[in-house]
């Protein structure tokens, strides 16, 4: 506890200036839970970058906190370059921000602090979604990226995510180079030169609204060519009061598609997210305005994005008027359905097509990209997986072998113009597919059901067990070793046939065997059962939670929903 005062008495006294930073911190004089839980420990640094809870204190996201990375990152490119002799060679950042509390703040704050360190910097003059940062990146050739957001997480989140100069997220051998810089940075180094006092020196420039047109222009390219375009259907979107107002509707115009409405509670960015303190659009809660208007306009699908727009979720009519939310396994696996039939029928399929789903991603996805001749790459949580992948492909030259990529939270890609998940290009798939489909006489709850019967019924459902602060780091520490030193082997009904660990990481092959695909080690186990069920597990790297991806199997939809109720209860009473 000493060193926990320590920091919190240099906090205290550094702050005086910031008055925010510096009420907060009087308020909680003399309760020891509370700064216990702000200065335990730095915010953790990673592949992802920073996330965190706003507030005062080292495991807080603040100025201080984004400052203290932003300077890590400037020391790292130095070194890199000085290092990699590209001296010579003028190093630009882009940055960009989302919607939430601060991120213009932490934005501004990160470009003047690598704009003062000789770091070229190139900024979006308004709030933009994850993917078009990504874009920017490989466009403008930048040497490194940054975006203020913390995506679909609750209104007191905010984060700081870094991105390489192939525009996918961080390796993690560069997060641990930028760490290192970061634990030699102090939180209350002088300040530098003002943000608007490096605009007019030229060292930091603002990103012309053309690029923007650009991302969009080359996200509507990547999909499947259209037959007969159709705009019959009606539509209800919603970005979440998040950046998607930025780009959805102009791609979606773009392409014709003006039978749309937005949801006006929730068109315009604010970081408070007054309708949906969540906004996730897995989550029926953060739908409800947008359900509730779609019922009213009789629309025939809602669909939304997250506030930093990289992710989508959808909510098709059925017969009786009401509404049924996918979950991502299910709208990734009907638009990977499309893209195959569409690309194969036109003639645009190549040879040796691969597909790349993460470990937790449904099973489904495998059997139909086997049966259209495609490869599957299966990688790690997390969507920075499969853009490494792309960039590897790229390096490879088979970057058009790239079908589609998607993880089960809702992140999509087809084509490889960006290194993250992109719910824009999305939106777009989306609709053409729905229109696609509707041509046809079906919806994409008839498309699942066709696609079940053909290459079976997989349910699956993921369940967050939360637990906060320092002793709930400790309790997922727990039991991640309880569960490896002593597997639950038997549960009624079922016996456990097979155990994987991730811990010391995988290795899997495609092209035949001839090509490895290696996944880096990590906190991850799956437990399989002798009717075909499984649970992976793993805590969750953004939020304090651990998180319980469930699977079953069946001949019906009906039969895989009671089979997947069942393990999820008795696994939850063995377990405990």
């Amino acid at each position: 506890m000493e060193d926990i005062y320590k920091a919190y008495d240099l906090w205290l006294k550094n702050t005086q200036s910031m008055p925010e930073l510096h009420s907060e911190l009087l308020e909680i004089s003399g309760d020891e839970p509370s700064i216990t839980d702000r200065f335990y420990k730095d915010l953790e640094f990673g592949t992802g970058g920073l996330r965190g809870v706003l507030g005062a204190g080292t495991n807080r996201m603040n100025v201080l906190t984004v400052g203290r990375c932003a300077r890590g990152l400037a020391m790292h490119l130095r070194r890199r370059a000085i290092t990699q002799l590209l001296s010579g060679k003028p190093q630009t950042v882009a940055i960009a921000y989302d919607s939430r509390n601060c991120s213009e703040l932490f934005a501004k704050t990160s470009a003047r602090i690598l704009a003062d360190a000789g770091i070229g910097v190139r900024i979006f003059k308004h709030i933009m979604p994850t993917p078009a940062l990504s874009y920017a990146i490989r466009k403008l050739g930048c040497a490194a990226g940054v975006v203020v957001t913390a995506s679909h997480n609750p209104a007191e989140y905010n984060g700081f995510k870094v991105y390489g100069s192939d525009g996918g997220q961080l390796t993690p051998e560069d997060a641990s180079a930028i760490y290192k810089q970061m634990q030699k940075s102090d939180y209350f180094a002088p300040p530098g030169r003002t943000f608007e006092e490096l605009v007019g020196a030229g060292l930091i420039k603002y990103i012309d609204d053309e690029i923007v047109d650009a991302f969009i222009a080359d996200a509507a390219a990547q999909l499947p060519p259209e037959e007969e375009p159709r705009r019959n259907l009606k539509y209800i979107y919603t970005p979440l009061n998040g950046t998607g107002i930025m780009c959805v509707p102009k791609i979606l115009q773009n392409a014709g598609f003006e039978n749309f409405e937005m949801v006006p509670e929730q068109s315009e960015p604010d970081g408070n997210f007054p309708t949906c303190p969540y906004p996730n659009p897995e989550l029926p809660q953060a739908l409800e305005l947008g359900l509730k208007l779609a019922a009213e306009r009789s629309a025939d699908l809602l669909l939304a994005t997250d506030p930093d727009c990289d992710r989508v979720g959808v909510a098709v009519k059925k017969p009786d008027g009401t509404y049924r939310l996918l979950t991502g396994n299910e709208l990734g696996v009907v638009l990977l359905y499309y893209i195959l039939t569409r690309r194969r029928d036109t003639g645009t399929l190549p040879k040796s097509p691969i597909v790349i789903k993460t470990i937790v991603t449904t099973e489904l996805a495998a059997r139909i990209a086997r049966d259209f001749g495609a490869e599957i790459i299966d990688v790690l949580t997390g969507f920075k997986y499969i853009g490494e992948q792309l960039t590897l492909l790229e390096r490879d030259g088979e970057l058009e072998r790239y079908i589609f990529g998607f993880e089960e939270s809702c992140g999509y890609l087809c084509g490889g113009y960006v290194r993250d998940k992109d719910g824009v290009s999305t939106s777009l798939l989306v609709c053409q597919a729905a229109e696609y489909f509707a041509a046809q006489g079906k919806t994409f709850i008839d498309v699942l059901d066709e696609l079940g019967k053909k290459y079976g019924f997989i349910e699956t459902r993921l369940v967050n067990v939360r637990y906060e602060g320092a002793a709930g780091a400790a309790k997922m520490r727990e039991i991640m070793k309880m569960l490896r030193e002593a597997p639950p082997k038997s549960i009624p009904g079922r016996e456990l046939v097979a155990i994987k660990d991730y811990k010391n990481g995988d290795t899997s092959y495609i092209d035949g065997g001839k090509r490895e695909v290696k996944l880096p080690p990590s906190d991850v186990l799956k437990f399989t059962y002798s009717d075909g069920c499984e649970v992976i597990i793993r805590p969750s790297g953004t939020e304090p939670q651990l998180k319980l991806y469930y699977a079953a199997g069946g001949e019906t939809r009906e039969g895989a929903q009671g089979q997947l109720e069942s393990f999820i209860g008795a696994f939850e009473e063995t377990v405990g």
